[in-house]
């Protein structure tokens, strides 16, 4: 291996990040079950994986069963602030060409994304859809891809956007859409990471704060839960009636975001969309209040717009830039208005991201043997494969689950039967 089969920060960092990921896989038992098999059948042997993911310690416990699994593959970070150096230098020490510097620029982002297209990747493993967007623009070999997988809300967007233009070149599979993720990872992960990054960041209170939550979605509600557990007192904004209606059902005051900013303390936004938080909000908020963003690009707070309308900046603390407005109001801004929970936090707990990344390597796995079969759309995850996860996991948390009995598998299969 040679120099420039990798670029990370630190190689010498290497055994601490062996020591998270060690962390990452005893909390990951199903997907340490699925590495037994992979290790054992090779069943992605020949194939070469291209992947633009967070470069996290669970992250590298789904690269490393790949591998296990007979597939190379190149890594790339799909946030700027969200590698984990230890880890990316533990990635490169066994042998994965990873590209990925916590604090990258722009352009040595987009360069590392191209550094993995490359390889001429035969599935992709997005996050975001970065890496699949700079394919379909011509900057790798699209001839060579038999599918791909996308692990989040906004990446299954853009690709359905693409797709829905006919403009899609291969398969991807929505793992987002899973069941056993936006239920679990996007709930309960985003919504206790999530906070956690706030804290990290702030170490303010959270009791009898008003906590802002833009968005309703699978995140938002798991934010609003453990803000909520947490003693806040929560206001949800929405563009979606439905997603309202839930929100308030739920117990929340719902309001726009021009009453909202006038009221919250903290805000949050997690809708996946742009400029939900802009200049005339600022304007109405009061001094003191928090920024942070759970969606996974750094679009939904216009930070452009805060630029405009501030007197001077300065990082207070790490992860917060304190903003002082012309009238001397300060607002405070967390990790530059990107991912909260990986650029002042870890990410999702291992637990849960067991789930995410158990369906990946599944999904990943059905993409080759189901090479050449399969229309250039965006699928939901199979549903053997989703209920396979969730029954995977309920057997390693030792709980067991009750089976219909030939009777009541006729009832419901029939028309007959009434009262």
């Amino acid at each position: 291996m040679t120099i420039m089969d990798f670029i990370v920060r630190d190689i010498q960092l290497a055994e601490k990040g062996k020591n998270l990921i060690k962390w990452a896989e005893d909390h990951m038992p199903v997907l340490m079950e699925i590495r037994r098999r992979f290790f054992e059948e090779k069943p992605l042997k020949g194939i070469r994986i291209g992947a633009c993911l967070h470069v996290t310690k669970e992250t590298a416990a789904l690269i490393k069963t790949l591998k296990l699994g007979g597939a190379s593959i190149a890594l790339a970070a799909s946030n700027p602030l969200s590698t984990q150096d230890e880890v990316a230098a533990a990635l490169a020490s066994e042998g994965i060409s990873v590209y990925a510097l916590r604090g990258e620029s722009r352009e040595e982002y987009y360069k590392f994304i191209e550094m993995v297209l490359k390889t001429e990747p035969m599935i992709t493993i997005d996050d975001g859809a970065d890496l699949v967007t700079l394919l379909h623009q011509g900057k790798g070999n699209l001839n060579k891809v038999i599918g791909g997988t996308e692990e989040t809300t906004t990446g299954v967007f853009r690709l359905k956007a693409l797709a829905e233009r006919g403009l899609l070149k291969y398969p991807i599979i929505a793992v987002n859409n899973a069941e056993t993720k936006w239920d679990f990872d996007n709930v309960y992960g985003t919504g206790q990471s999530t906070i956690d990054g706030i804290l990290r960041a702030t170490n303010v209170l959270i009791a009898g704060k008003r906590f802002v939550i833009a968005g309703y979605g699978h995140c938002g509600r798991g934010i609003a839960m453990r803000a909520k557990g947490m003693g806040a007192r929560v206001i949800v904004t929405e563009v979606d009636p439905f997603k309202a209606l839930k929100a308030v059902m739920d117990g929340f005051d719902v309001m726009q975001m021009k009453e909202a900013a006038k009221y919250g303390d903290i805000f949050v936004t997690a809708t996946g969309n742009k400029n939900v938080i802009r200049k005339e909000h600022f304007e109405l908020m009061k001094d003191g209040a928090i920024l942070a963003n759970a969606g996974h690009f750094n679009v939904e707070i216009d930070v452009k717009g805060l630029e405009e309308i501030k007197s001077f900046k300065r990082e207070i603390r790490e992860n917060v830039e304190e903003y002082v407005l012309k009238d001397g109001k300060k607002l405070y801004l967390i990790a530059e208005g990107r991912l909260v929970n990986l650029a002042a936090a870890e990410g999702h707990p291992s637990e849960v991201m067991d789930m995410s990344f158990a369906n990946q390597a599944l999904c990943v796995e059905y993409l080759k043997n189901n090479a050449g079969k399969l229309k250039s759309i965006v699928y939901d995850v199979p549903r053997e494969i989703d209920e396979m996860v969730a029954k995977l996991k309920l057997k390693t948390m030792g709980i067991k689950i009750d089976e219909l009995t030939e009777e009541q598998l006729n009832y419901i299969k029939s028309w007959w039967e009434g009262t």
